[in-house]
């Protein structure tokens, strides 16, 4: 019953609800921003590669390098969902999901923008002198609604710093066990004691692993399936031909027997790319919020990369996926060949791509695949850890709150490794949802101060949205 209804809420949530809100809010973004994410996209790649670094200046209490931010940002954005979510938004509905995928990115990279701007206006310190900042302080600082920051920071500590964390662990746990028949137990210690000695070190630890791990992890993930890519090329661009065709008649590529309409495509495919990439969710702006730059704008164009980054490598994985399957049912020989049913009996999302992987690499790729999730998870505990670290400090004034904090965190991380996480996979996406609405709520009624932080724009020349009223100091 319980998760029955758990199911239900998180369905409309998910599946309705918050779709047309991020992406109305990207949209409008793009359209007050003037499409910012083309006009300034070679300014904004500029920008990540020239601040590309393995070993930055060190984080202090004054905050971290803009490189350090994004890499601690992708760290939360790049996790299983970029792994499993493709595969299952292409089983479920079609190939033509993963164009949708894309349009949620294209928008996205507007939202991050704002986010990240917002975020460095607002950042302030905490008692230690430590830097801070996201959405809780924007809202209360922005907005003036105390509440409804206090209402985000809760959300957020408890669906990415506490039920979030415990799904990466667990699902970390699962693919070694499958893969190496390693009890789970013993990779939850592991993976327990590692984030245990990143997290008690502070920011200085935390951003010196995620600019050293996360571009290693993306650049050796991204080798493994253009390696993949290169043994199917003659099927990469039937693929491309497959992806753009079922976004709009899926019954021309998949025959009427799948039962996937365009609206399914449309939905999974938004939703999975607005998951994945967490522009709009409120989780990412913690990072840049505490990026040492000189204007806000910097962070915003940085902001937008990590989105992009993210989009590639969701691409690749559904690249991966797609070729290996028209690969498959070509060879089956059938008369009546089937795209989603040669993945039949083969599960859904992380098993899906393992398979993908094996085709070409036999069972070294699901232990390929096991290994990218132990690095894209855990980068993701760090990040999700850390946003909800800056949220502790916001509710709790007390030195004890962090310590206590990082041990029930650690706690949490190594008892899910091996229990049964059905209904916390479902609370981690319904407190995932909820924590997007208050965030969305700052991001419409600030859209003036974004506009306004942006070089050769004028809110003035815009609507003022709502009756909110911004005196000279907020703008």
């Amino acid at each position: 019953m319980f998760e029955s209804i758990l199911t239900t809420i998180q369905t409309v949530l998910w599946d309705y609800l918050l779709v047309y809100l991020l992406c109305g809010i990207g949209i409008l973004y793009t359209f007050l921003l003037k499409g910012i994410q083309v006009r300034k996209f070679k300014t904004a790649m500029n920008a990540l590669f020239s601040k590309f670094t393995f070993s930055g200046k060190k984080a202090d209490k004054g905050g971290m390098s803009s490189f350090q931010a994004v890499s601690t940002a992708i760290a939360g954005q790049v996790g299983t969902g970029n792994l499993a979510g493709p595969a299952t938004a292409i089983i479920a509905g079609g190939p033509g999901a993963i164009f949708w995928m894309w349009v949620s990115s294209f928008f996205g990279m507007a939202t991050i923008y704002a986010e990240a701007i917002l975020a460095q206006k607002y950042r302030t310190k905490d008692r230690t002198g430590q830097a801070v900042g996201g959405p809780a302080y924007y809202i209360e600082k922005g907005l003036g609604i105390k509440w409804l920051a206090v209402l985000f920071a809760v959300l957020i500590i408890v669906a990415l710093g506490l039920i979030g964390n415990m799904v990466q662990s667990n699902s970390i746990a699962s693919a070694f066990e499958k893969s190496l028949h390693i009890p789970t137990w013993a990779t939850g210690l592991i993976v327990a004691v590692l984030v245990a000695f990143v997290i008690i070190g502070g920011i200085r630890n935390i951003a010196s692993f995620t600019e050293k791990v996360v571009p290693s992890m993306a650049i050796l993930y991204l080798l493994g399936a253009i390696i993949v890519l290169a043994m199917n090329y003659q099927f990469i661009l039937p693929a491309f031909k497959m992806i753009f065709i079922a976004a709009f008649n899926p019954e021309a590529v998949l025959g009427g027997g799948a039962g996937i309409a365009i609206q399914q495509a449309m939905r999974l495919g938004i939703a999975r790319g607005l998951f994945s990439n967490e522009a709009g969710m409120g989780s990412t702006p913690h990072a840049h919020a505490v990026a040492k730059v000189r204007t806000p704008e910097e962070q915003g164009y940085i902001a937008m990369m990590g989105v992009f980054v993210v989009g590639v490598i969701v691409t690749v994985t559904s690249l991966v996926i797609i070729t290996s399957g028209i690969r498959g049912w070509e060879a089956s020989g059938s008369a009546n060949p089937s795209f989603l049913s040669f993945f039949d009996g083969q599960g859904t999302g992380i098993t899906i791509t393992q398979y993908a992987y094996e085709m070409v690499f036999g069972s070294v790729g699901g232990i390929f695949i096991a290994f990218s999730l132990l690095f894209f998870a855990f980068s993701t505990i760090i990040g999700w850890y850390y946003y909800a670290e800056t949220n502790v400090r916001y509710l709790f004034k007390s030195r004890a709150a962090v310590p206590m904090f990082q041990l029930i965190a650690v706690i949490g991380i190594f008892s899910a490794s091996f229990i049964k996480v059905d209904v916390v996979w479902q609370l981690a996406d319904l407190f995932n949802g909820l924590m997007v609405l208050p965030n969305i709520v700052a991001l419409f009624l600030l859209a003036p101060v974004v506009v306004m932080a942006t070089p050769g724009l004028s809110w003035k020349n815009i609507p003022v949205i709502g009756r909110l009223k911004l005196n000279k100091e907020q703008l």
